[in-house]
């Protein structure tokens, strides 16, 4: 099956994709059944509903197809390869995938939903993609050809497609702008331009949706200007956290906790000068090793552990929740951290630091991948509640790579853990209040800002009507090993060593 035209996309984006940080793996067979069966029904229910493939498509029915399918397809093949049902399942009845009230019940809510991982870039559309600073032109040739649609492709991910995605198109009502491991002159989201769309925002709605992290670079140049910059943003931003990738440039990574000696001892020295200047919120990339080469261990969140025991007083996010995609699927904890969660888990472990206390779970790329595979979602998700703590998992898409969130959102208000995982694995029932604080309410108490629904100059019908009159199920990001090796390349060639 070639690629669909825009009108035609499943609502649920399932195609192999990347934020840029790591490899697009291949669906396994029951994705690529789920696919192919709800192409093939949803051609079926647009003709017995008399409505054309592109208005069904565009539908909640068409949402809940999906889902349904994703679910039946991994049943059956857990059924006929394990004689077993998956661990977690997406609950939609067969009536919602051709009712729109019955779809309207499972898909929609009123939840205060809080985004603390999205991204813009901010070029010049003035100016040709070849004069855009350090090689940014090779980053075009690495975008998903679902770009393609557009005659400037850097129009994907400017400021006003980003508001468009976030709240027009899904139901998130507060998003924090997270900064990139870009430095200097290489930084395609700099402050100033967050708190451009911040005042954009402001003027458009009149209340305060979005919130912005600041970089900060400590092993970047001499730590002491690294440190002093973070003071003057401090003191010209609205800061609302910091955050870091210490694990790019890859010569100068170093570990929170300094267990490394023949790493830059600066973990310790960097954190006490976010506890001096404030917000004492750090934001950490860990896991997706890809962006620093291929190295899981350079991401690894070993030293979360250590560093948040000896620094209770500072909150510790994991970006990711340092979840590594390509090296299996995610299975339960058994008291070993020998890849992707499971080293954060460790860590916290013996660490002897119990969940709910200052270490938080993001998920931002992280659903988007295991929400294929309901085995591996319901491992990830009740590991994360288990030993991270139900108050302590935080709402992220890393979107604008993933197109509208929109649909990540209706595949986790459906979701569930199954009974028998629960009693096997010890994890939490993803219950409607769980989901509730996922989706926000632990964002806004660490954050600090009032859980309410937003709306601007239109109600939720509006918003509906503005989404169904957008194309449906686009993808931003890098959707193949090549496309997201071109992106990486440029990742590093872009990072000031």
């Amino acid at each position: 099956m070639g690629r669909p035209e825009p009108d035609a996309r499943l609502p649920i984006k399932l195609e192999p994709v990347s934020n840029g940080e790591f490899y697009p793996t291949r669906n396994p067979p029951a994705v690529r059944e789920a696919i192919r069966r709800s192409y093939e029904q949803a051609d079926r229910n647009a003709r017995r509903l008399g409505i054309s493939r592109r208005r069904f498509m565009q539908s909640l029915p068409a949402a809940a197809l999906v889902l349904y399918n994703l679910s039946a397809c991994s049943r059956e093949e857990k059924r006929a390869r394990e004689g077993r049902d998956p661990g977690g399942k997406f609950d939609v009845p067969p009536e919602a995938t051709i009712e729109e009230d019955a779809a309207k019940e499972v898909l929609t809510g009123d939840e205060f939903i809080m985004d603390v991982q999205t991204h813009f870039l901010d070029f010049d559309l003035t100016k040709p993609p070849e004069e855009e600073p350090l090689g940014i032109a090779g980053f075009f040739g690495s975008l998903s050809p679902h770009c393609a649609d557009v005659a400037d492709k850097r129009e994907c991910f400017a400021m006003e497609t980003f508001l468009e995605e976030l709240f027009i198109r899904s139901d998130t009502d507060i998003a924090v702008l997270s900064a990139l491991p870009y430095p200097g002159d290489a930084n395609q989201l700099p402050p100033d331009a967050m708190e451009e769309a911040i005042r954009v925002v402001e003027a458009l709605c009149n209340d305060d949706r979005l919130l912005m992290h600041v970089g900060a670079y400590p092993h970047v140049g001499r730590v002491e200007a690294a440190l002093d910059a973070m003071t003057e943003a401090r003191e010209r931003y609205d800061v609302a956290a910091w955050k870091i990738y210490t694990m790019v440039p890859a010569a100068a990574a170093f570990y929170f906790d300094d267990h490394d000696p023949d790493r830059p001892q600066i973990g310790q020295r960097f954190i006490d000068h976010v506890r001096e200047i404030g917000p004492p919120i750090i934001c950490t990339h860990k896991g997706f090793g890809a962006i620093v080469g291929g190295s899981a261990e350079l991401a690894s969140p070993e030293d979360i552990g250590p560093a948040a025991a000896r620094n209770p007083d500072i909150e510790f996010v994991v970006y990711h929740s340092g979840y590594e995609p390509g090296g299996g699927p995610e299975g339960p904890y058994e008291g070993v951290g020998d890849r992707s969660i499971n080293r954060l888990i460790k860590s916290l472990e013996d660490a002897g630091v119990e969940p709910g206390s200052n270490v938080y779970a993001e998920l931002g790329s992280t659903w988007q991948n295991v929400m294929r595979d309901p085995d591996a979602a319901a491992h990830t998700i009740g590991k994360l509640l288990r030993w991270v703590g139900e108050d302590n998992v935080l709402w992220g898409t890393d979107a604008i790579w993933f197109g509208t969130p929109q649909d990540q959102i209706q595949a986790f208000r459906t979701f569930s853990i199954s009974e028998e995982f629960q009693e096997k694995y010890g994890y939490p029932a993803l219950t409607d209040e769980v989901k509730r604080k996922i989706f926000g309410l632990n964002a806004a108490r660490l954050y600090g800002v009032e859980p309410r629904n937003l709306e601007c100059r239109f109600s939720r019908e509006d918003l509906e009507a503005a989404r169904a009159e957008l194309a449906v199920g686009r993808v931003h990001g890098p959707t193949s090993i090549a496309e997201a090796a071109r992106l990486i390349a440029v990742h590093q060639a872009r990072i000031i060593m």
